[in-house]
Formats: C-alpha cells, sequence, structure tokens
C-alpha cells in the first residue's frame, strides 16, 4: 500500500475571542483538530494536551485502530489532570491514514462537534456526526434542520474529552481514493460557513493549502464569533491491491463508543445520569 498526500492547515483567533483555544496536528499521517472549552479555565491547556497524547503517531507509515484509541485514553488522562478546572474539556474529530488488507483507509475519530467531511467525485458529505444537544433533537424528529442554527442550545455538547465526561469518540474507516479531500474543522467554521459554501470552495480551490486560507477568510467575513481551525487534505496518488468497489466501508467500527462550545450540565446520577453524558 503506498498513499501520497498533500495537505495545507489555518487557525485563527476570530473577531471576538480573547483566546485561541483550538490546537491542530497537521501531518502525516494525523491531522485532527481539537477545539476546547472553558474559556478562562484552560480550554486551550485542554485542546493542547488532547492533542499532545496524539503526536508519537506522527510520522508512522499509518495508524491502527488500537494506537488511535490508545492515544484517547492517554488524552482523557492527560486532560483529566488539569488541576482546579472542572470545566476543562475538548472536542477532536479528525483523520489519521490506516491499512486494512494492504489497501489505504481514512480512520476518523469524533468526539464532540468539530467535523471531518469528505469531498469525493465532486460529492461533499460529513463524516462526523455531532455530538450535541441539537443532533439529538434532530435524530428524534423533534427539530427542524432550518431552525438547528438559532436553537438556544447550539452551543451544547453531549461528548467530550474532559469537563466529567466519561464518553467515547466514533470512529469510521472509508476505503481512501485518489482525489480524495478531507475537511478537518472546528466550529468556528461550520457555524459560519454554510454546506454549500464549504462544498464550493473545496471544489474551486486547487490546492489545499488555498483551501484552508479561503475557508478561514470566509468564516471570518460571515462573523468570526469563535475561533476557527481548518485542515484540508488531499489525497494525490492511492495504491493498493483491491479495486474501489471491493472496499467495504465500515460506518463505525466502535457504534457503541460515541456563544461558546459548552459541556451539556452535569446530571444526578441518581436520576438516571448514564455515562455518555456530560
Amino acid at each position: 500500500m503506498s498513499i501520497e498526500l498533500a495537505w495545507g492547515a489555518r487557525s485563527d483567533i476570530g473577531l471576538r475571542r480573547k483566546v485561541n483555544e483550538d490546537t491542530l496536528i497537521a501531518d502525516s499521517p494525523l491531522f485532527l483538530v481539537a477545539d476546547g472549552m472553558g474559556g478562562h479555565e484552560a480550554g486551550d491547556v485542554a485542546s493542547e494536551r488532547a492533542l499532545r497524547a496524539f503526536r508519537h503517531l506522527v510520522g508512522r507509515p499509518t495508524v491502527t485502530l488500537d494506537e488511535l484509541h490508545s492515544a484517547f485514553g492517554d488524552a482523557v488522562r492527560d486532560v483529566a489532570g488539569i488541576e482546579a478546572v472542572r470545566a476543562a474539556g475538548t472536542t477532536i474529530s479528525g483523520v489519521a491514514v490506516s491499512q486494512q488488507g494492504g489497501a489505504a483507509y481514512w480512520l476518523v475519530i469524533n468526539i464532540g462537534d468539530s467535523r471531518t467531511y469528505r469531498l469525493s467525485d465532486g460529492r461533499l458529505e460529513q463524516i462526523s456526526v455531532d455530538h450535541s444537544a441539537v443532533q439529538e433533537l434532530l435524530e428524534q424528529g423533534r427539530l427542524r434542520p432550518q431552525d438547528a442554527e438559532v436553537h438556544a442550545e447550539r452551543h451544547v455538547i453531549t461528548k467530550a474529552v474532559g469537563a466529567g465526561s466519561r464518553a467515547e469518540p466514533d470512529y469510521w474507516l472509508l476505503p481512501a481514493k485518489a482525489g480524495d479531500r478531507l475537511l478537518i474543522c472546528s466550529d468556528g467554521l461550520s457555524r459560519e460557513v454554510t454546506f454549500e459554501l464549504l462544498r464550493d470552495v473545496l471544489s474551486e480551490e486547487v490546492s489545499p493549502e488555498a483551501a484552508a486560507v479561503r475557508l478561514v477568510h470566509e468564516a471570518l467575513l460571515h462573523g468570526g464569533r469563535d475561533n476557527v481551525t481548518v485542515i484540508v487534505v488531499d489525497a494525490l496518488n492511492v495504491a493498493g491491491p483491491l479495486a474501489d468497489d471491493e472496499f467495504p466501508t465500515v460506518p463505525s467500527v466502535l457504534d457503541d463508543l460515541e456563544v461558546d462550545t459548552v459541556p451539556r450540565p452535569e446530571i444526578d446520577e441518581s436520576e438516571g445520569c448514564g455515562d455518555d453524558q456530560v
């Protein structure tokens, strides 16, 4: 198996924040964005510590699910070690290059409401699924998609690293194809820029660096109310033993592991709080 990548990344404090609580890793085979929460209570420290736990994977040819999940466990421990800051926590979303049966795959990880998208064959799709109060309402049919962006709980996430959460991330395995373009971003982009504009920018810009720069610029033009972090990754060439139609797509490897971003208020466990609640 071999895969040739190109990528670009940008992060901006935005127009209203005093601290950039986002952290990123953009170095093959690992591309991650963490959006810290806790504000003055160390959201920036939480995101940096969380991603620090993954940095030893940089420079490897590929990453396995076990390696990625082990690093996640280290991230949970490191964020929990932030002293006297109970509210500190972070989202994590992104992709690692993996290998299955000698073929190249995108191994996607997500916890919280940062996002990972894929543009492939001209079609943009959101791979990650938000862990948010609004997403739960959408899935329950209690909220219309057009009302999601103005809902009072649009900033409330239901899973995180830290902030009292004991939740696990979601994982997906997707076959990598030449021409794939991956977008990983904090909600400072996805809340400001429409899905249609994301698709247009990713389709129009030739280089991943230019696409990342333009997407951050668009977020600022449309309000820049939060920190905004963007990574764009291109698969230039992919070689492997299997034809495209032979790749199985695994929707989720671990289905049972699932204003500013804030955690859901703590619920008294005597009232039936489950382990997946924040």
